[in-house]
């Protein structure tokens, strides 16, 4: 479970389909801190600790600052990168990497996606007769996914260049269509303002483009009861009251899909009393899925966090690869566990793009009992 102790909801901003909500804190984290290094439009590779590689959009890396005795760390400054006129490709060892003591150089959401992109690439752990011979030799080799960079939404790139940023702000919640689209947090409010030009160059799922192109943000209208108001301080009383309203309708309702998410936590880095973790989803139906990173204290709370919004189809292809990895890749005993059988579970796999692990032969008798 994701712990936001600490973060305040604020009232809402919203620009036609784009509602922002921003986040502040009581007290800012001190000796953690956060800034960005901006890089070209040219793409990247990133080479994993597994020997395989990815090729993405990586427009920007975070650059975490801490201190291991608790005064306060130093931002390490932003680094503004121009846009290359001609096309190349830039390398990552990693998508973490220790920049100098104290400090880590890592890319946001590309810890998260290279966690979604390796579930379970291996492929088949044991040479079931239905699995073609790439699949047994390569697993799922090569295996791509689609997302949107920010500026591709609709009105996002307006909804950020008149946002109102908060003295005390740390974070912000972006629904598109009232639909949460990603959480940011960081630790401190001057890391926010730093970073906030970022979120129109973030990556956002295919749910979230077509949100935005077709669905308006809902209208939440505050109406104050009159008789209740003889004054200034009965004015503020109802605005205050309607203001906390609103902050425990979104926690409870509105962002109560990713604050119960994390259903796989996976340990990156330790810096100081902090933890680097990246997370993944139960990939269940008929729930909001995210994927994402987090920096969290020693009490679990919260102090740096992103988030990325699955697609339904992007939830497909993760739910039937945990399956047939619970059941070792036996199509007999994950049809069974679905509710299904062999040849249509075959055809899911084909839907969702994985064909190609299966024998030609095998795949062909299952489209032929489908047809049946």
């Amino acid at each position: 479970m994701i712990d936001l102790a600490g973060l305040t909801t604020r009232p809402a901003q919203t620009w036609g389909s784009v509602r922002l909500v921003p986040l502040e804190r009581s007290a800012p984290i001190e000796d953690l801190r956060l800034d960005a290094k901006i890089y070209g439009e040219e793409p990247s590779m990133v080479s994993l600790p597994d020997k395989t590689t990815y090729t993405a959009y990586i427009p920007h890396a975070f650059v975490a600052s801490w201190t291991d005795d608790g005064t306060p760390a130093a931002a390490y400054g932003t680094q503004l990168g121009r846009p290359l006129r001609h096309m190349s490709v830039r390398t990552h060892r990693r998508s973490a990497r220790r920049a100098d003591k104290n400090r880590l150089r890592f890319l946001p959401l590309h810890l998260a996606l290279e966690g979604f992109l390796a579930l379970h690439f291996g492929g088949p752990t044991i040479a079931w007769e239905e699995w073609s011979h790439r699949a047994v030799a390569h697993g799922l080799s090569p295996r791509a996914e689609e997302a949107y960079s920010g500026a591709q939404i609709s009105g996002l790139d307006d909804a950020l260049r008149v946002f109102e940023i908060y003295p005390r702000q740390c974070g912000l919640l972006l629904y598109v269509g009232d639909t949460l689209a990603s959480a940011f947090v960081v630790p401190h409010p001057e890391d926010y303002r730093a970073l906030h030009p970022t979120l129109i160059r973030d990556l956002y799922g295919e749910l979230i483009y077509e949100y935005a192109l077709f669905y308006p943000a809902g209208d939440f209208p505050a109406v104050i009861d009159e008789t209740k108001v003889s004054s200034l301080a009965d004015l503020r009383r109802e605005a205050l009251g309607h203001e906390r309203e609103w902050a425990g309708f979104h926690d409870s309702v509105m962002a109560g899909g990713l604050l119960d998410a994390p259903e796989t936590v996976t340990e990156i880095y330790r810096l100081g009393r902090f933890t680097l973790r990246r997370f993944l989803p139960s990939f269940e139906r008929r729930r909001e899925n995210h994927i994402g990173e987090m920096i969290t204290d020693e009490a679990g709370r919260t102090a740096y966090l992103k988030t990325f919004r699955l697609s339904e189809a992007q939830r497909r292809r993760g739910h039937l690869l945990s399956r047939l990895a619970e059941h070792d890749w036996n199509l007999r005993d994950t049809a069974t566990a679905l509710g299904t059988d062999e040849p249509a579970l075959g055809l899911r796999l084909e839907r969702a793009g994985f064909g190609y692990l299966l024998r030609q032969d095998v795949l062909d008798a299952y489209r032929k009992a489908g047809r049946r």
